[in-house]
């Protein structure tokens, strides 16, 4: 007999020379097979040459992806200098080659504060990011070339974890929307020998780390495969989470505003019942919580 599986998460370790979307349709049919049709999405894409944390979300949790998608990553990245490609990464065509040979440490750790910090990067043509409509990615396999608008994105930290020349490996923590790809080639224009980025590992998302995650051979393979989800709780530990009483979460639950205690400051907060059950995402209205999205409580 199926069993529906339980809305939450699972922390899978994305194989290399797979899409995001191979795997959300991996686990599709996974679901289907074991527990009946279910809703599959995923909380941030990794390029196809990356690996490490995919979160993939299920059931009602895909109504929380978005907030996952904001949180903080942590990835390893491998650059590659000497020469630049069209896609920012090993997978492109070289168009332009230069001796990195002078290249030295110091130089490179000389030329990182400026990637650090609140910085603008310009999306890759090799990106899903949407102009008019189009993805980048579409135009420019047709071999159109477009201007893109800078973004603003957030680097916290770079820290250098090896260097035999050419090739450097980078621990970087950084905020949505940053494009690896694109700080490798911009790091190798500062420094007038060219990169691309010959490899990537996400190593963290919000409160997803890789040495707590499952490959998807065992998702895949495991019978009792629903005890890896990771309920919507644990994995909302790096956000604002709030244990409401049984009257509170009542009139969120009937999309009615109650008050906000003085000393929660988040401008959007996950309110639970004692039960640890998401009831709904509240954002913050003055001196008032208004319910955003609610989730029907289990019976």
């Amino acid at each position: 007999m199926r069993r529906p599986a339980p809305a939450g998460f699972l922390n899978l370790n994305k194989p290399l020379n797979m899409t995001s979307h191979d795997v959300v349709a991996a686990i599709r049919r996974r679901c289907r097979d074991s527990s009946g049709k279910m809703k599959v999405g995923h909380a941030g894409t990794l390029d196809p040459l990356a690996d490490g944390v995919l979160i993939i979300c299920l059931g009602a949790a895909t109504r929380l992806s978005e907030y996952m998608m904001r949180s903080r990553k942590v990835y390893r990245a491998q650059v590659a200098f000497g020469a630049s490609t069209d896609t920012y990464d090993a997978e492109g065509a070289v168009v332009a080659r230069r001796d990195p040979s002078q290249l030295k440490l110091d130089d490179i750790r000389a030329a990182l504060p400026q990637f650090i910090g609140e910085i603008r990067q310009v999306p890759p043509m090799y990106s899903a990011v949407k102009v008019k409509g189009k993805k980048l990615y579409e135009l420019a396999r047709a071999g159109k070339t477009i201007a893109r608008a800078e973004r603003a994105v957030t680097v916290h930290s770079i820290e250098v974890i090896s260097w035999d020349s050419p090739r450097l490996a980078l621990e970087i923590q950084c905020g949505a929307g940053t494009y690896i790809r694109s700080l490798a080639n911009d790091l190798g224009e500062a420094l007038e020998v060219g990169a691309y980025l010959a490899g990537l590992t996400r190593i963290a998302s919000g409160a997803f780390r890789l040495d707590e995650s499952i490959t998807l051979d065992a998702a895949l393979g495991d019978e009792d495969w629903t005890r890896h989800i990771v309920s919507p709780y644990d994995a909302l530990a790096d956000k604002a989470r709030v244990a409401l009483a049984a009257d509170d979460i009542e009139r969120v639950q009937q999309g009615q505003m109650i008050d906000r205690p003085s000393g929660v400051q988040a401008a959007t907060v996950f309110a639970f019942d004692a039960d640890q059950q998401l009831a709904a995402v509240l954002e913050a209205l003055d001196d008032a919580w208004k319910p955003h999205k609610v989730f029907p409580r289990r019976s």
